[in-house]
C-alpha cells in the first residue's frame, strides 16, 4: 500500500521545533520528499540532520527570503507539489493595551504578513511545475472567539482562516486545495514558554479540554498530513479544528 504522501514535494515553514518539526518527521515516514524552513539554523539543520532531510534558513518576517525558500524547493527537487505554513511567533500574554506597536508589528509580520507571502510563492510554484496541489496553514483555536490573553496572536490567526478560505476559492479551479488546521492545547515549545511566564495556564487549558489532556505535536501533524494528502481529494477551504473536543 502507498504512503500517504509518497513521492510529494513538500515545503515545510517553521520546521525547527514543536508542531513543524512533529510534521517534518511524519511526512518523511510517509513518502514525502522535504524542504524544512526555519529562522533559527540551529533547530532546522538538527532536524535535517536527523531526518536526512535538506533545509533553509528563512524568517517568515522576511518576503523576500520565503520567496527565496520556495524557489530553491524547486531548484533543488524540479517541482512543488505541497507545503505546510507552520511557522509562527507568540506575543507576551496580557491585554491588548499593554501590548507594544512594535511587538504587535513582528507578530502581524510574521503570522499573517508571512503565511500571505508563502502562499503566493507556493501557488506560484505548484502552478509553475506540479500543476496543482495542496498548502495547509496553521491557525488556532484561539482565533475563532476572543482572545483577551493572546489578542495579536489571535485576530492574525483569525485573518489566516479568512486568507485560507478565500485561497481556496480563488486557486480551486486549478486544483490547488487550501486549508487550515486549528490546534487547540498543544505541548509545544510556545505554550511551554507562556505557562513559564504565567504558571498554571497549561493546566487550565488542559482543564476547558474534554479529552483532559493536551496534545503532542505529532498528533496535530496527523491532520496536516491528511489535508496535503490526495486522500482529502475533496477538501478546500476548511479549518480543521485539532482540539480534543475544545469547540464542542
Amino acid at each position: 500500500m502507498n504512503k500517504l504522501l509518497d513521492n510529494k514535494v513538500i515545503f515545510i515553514l517553521g520546521a525547527g521545533r514543536g508542531i513543524g518539526a512533529a510534521a517534518a518527521r511524519l511526512f518523511v515516514a510517509e513518502g514525502a520528499q522535504v524542504m524544512l524552513a526555519a529562522r533559527t539554523e540551529s533547530e532546522i539543520a538538527a532536524v535535517a540532520k536527523e531526518l536526512d532531510a535538506r533545509y533553509v534558513v528563512c524568517d517568515l518576517a522576511d518576503p523576500d527570503a520565503i520567496s527565496a525558500a520556495v524557489d530553491r524547493t524547486v531548484a533543488e527537487y524540479g517541482r512543488l507539489d505541497a507545503a505546510f505554513n507552520n511557522g509562527a511567533v507568540g506575543q507576551q500574554p496580557g491585554p491588548m493595551d499593554g501590548l507594544s506597536r512594535q511587538e504587535f508589528d513582528q507578530v502581524y509580520a510574521v503570522n499573517l504578513r508571512g503565511v500571505w507571502s508563502a502562499m503566493v510563492a507556493e501557488v506560484t510554484a505548484i502552478r509553475a511545475t506540479s500543476g496543482h496541489g495542496s498548502i495547509v496553514n496553521t491557525s488556532s483555536v484561539g482565533s475563532f472567539a476572543g482572545n483577551p490573553a493572546l489578542p495579536a496572536y489571535g485576530a492574525l490567526k483569525r485573518a489566516v482562516n479568512s486568507l485560507t478560505e478565500s485561497a481556496a476559492i480563488t486557486y480551486a479551479a486549478e486544483n490547488i486545495r487550501v486549508n487550515a488546521i486549528a490546534p487547540g492545547t498543544t505541548l509545544t515549545e510556545m505554550l511551554q514558554d507562556w505557562d513559564r511566564a504565567q504558571p498554571g495556564v497549561i493546566d487550565a487549558l488542559i482543564a476547558q479540554a474534554p479529552i483532559g489532556r493536551g496534545a503532542d505535536p505529532a498528533e496535530v501533524a496527523e491532520a496536516a498530513a491528511w489535508l496535503l494528502s490526495d486522500r482529502a481529494s475533496y477538501v478546500t477551504g476548511a479549518v480543521l479544528r485539532v482540539d480534543g473536543g475544545l469547540g464542542v
